[in-house]
């Protein structure tokens, strides 16, 4: 009786990230190798049970890049040409556009897992720290659908929801939702910082709501500089529209309008508890079957659609024609969400058959 080989990853970077992917990586069945620029640190993530083996593996079918950002494209294309000309790469990186432009591969699908710790390197790694996290998958015009499938596979294996966005579209929402935030409590932290130093009380006075607006300020600084270099324009669009927002408070204020500021506080409430608590079960599915023209781009057209709706894919296929130039897309999701993916694909010319899966 023949037993199936595991399937084979490789990481790249052994800091938190890395290190906790391959765990995940390793509690699913997959046999990891990786390697870091770190020797301590390399040698501490294969302790610690990240790592089957230290070392590139040649056979692997997937790398995962978890190096800073502005290392990542050098990283990935070093890592496509070691392995096989199947073999998928992906990275984890907090930037997308600058990363997918430089690398230019089919088979490089860029990542970015919504996740971390106040804890570093090996030492926080977690097999557990991506259940129910956000992880943005950012295909474009020539990504290689089979890539995207393992990818977006091996991502929901580590039980995290796949979000497509186009690069551009993800460094625009992700300066909002964490790039202006880190900042702003950093800034935050370093005022209270500096007035303690007059006032020595004062950060024995911080109670929860300022412990709570800081606590990402507590995070390794050493990624930022270069995330703010590599997304510097989203930034610096957000912390100006940040800005405005602020003087509107700082006007009601100095107005004594207490209607307008609680009607603020308010819609802030709302919408904090409304927040996703995390990746929703999968339920019942179903599936969309589209006849779509076989030609580069529709891969990316259909994920990200469904990421703009917020919609997750649990599976997808491109079945290609034997003859003429059309293929059938067939993606999976929560059968609650199936209607509005459906609606969408139809505005955008595409026609969609749906079916309940049983």
């Amino acid at each position: 009786m023949r037993v199936a080989k595991p399937r084979r990853a490789m990481v790249v970077g052994t800091g938190l990230i890395g290190a906790s992917a391959g765990m995940a990586l390793r509690r699913a069945g997959w046999h990891v190798s990786g390697t870091d620029s770190d020797a301590a640190r390399q040698a501490e993530a294969a302790e610690r049970g990240a790592l089957d083996e230290v070392g590139v593996d040649p056979d692997a079918d997937l790398a995962i890049v978890a190096v800073p950002v502005g290392a990542i494209a050098h990283v990935a294309r070093e890592a496509l040409a070691a392995l096989g000309p199947s073999a998928a790469v992906t990275d984890v990186g907090g930037v997308k556009a600058s990363v997918v432009e430089a690398v230019r591969s089919p088979r490089f699908v860029g990542g970015h897992p919504m996740a971390g710790s106040e804890l570093e390197g090996p030492q926080g790694a977690d097999p557990s720290l991506f259940e129910g996290a956000t992880w943005v998958l950012t295909p474009v015009g020539d990504t290689d659908p089979e890539a995207f499938r393992l990818v977006s596979s091996v991502v929901g294996d580590l039980g995290a929801e796949v979000v497509a966005l186009s690069p551009e579209r993800h460094d625009a929402l992700v300066a909002i939702v964490s790039h202006v935030p880190h900042l702003v409590a950093a800034t935050m932290m370093a005022e209270a910082a500096a007035e303690a130093e007059e006032h020595a009380v004062l950060l024995r006075l911080a109670a929860g709501g300022f412990r709570d607006m800081t606590r990402v300020a507590s995070g390794h600084p050493g990624i930022w500089p270069e995330v703010c270099k590599q997304n510097a324009i989203p930034i610096k669009e957000g912390l100006g529209r940040l800005r405005s927002a602020l003087d509107r408070v700082i006007s009601t204020i100095d107005a004594g309008d207490s209607v307008g500021l609680t009607d603020l506080l308010e819609s802030a409430r709302k919408a904090r508890r409304s927040l996703p608590k995390g990746a929703a079960s999968a339920g019942p599915l179903s599936e969309l079957r589209i006849r779509i023209p076989d030609r580069p781009g529709l891969l990316a057209e259909l994920t990200t659609t469904a990421g703009e709706l917020g919609i997750n894919l649990f599976d997808l296929e491109i079945a290609h024609s034997a003859e003429g130039d059309l293929g059938v897309a067939i993606l999976v999701v929560g059968s609650a969400q199936a209607a509005p993916l459906r609606e969408a694909l139809v505005a955008n010319g595409m026609r969609v058959a749906t079916r309940e899966l049983g």
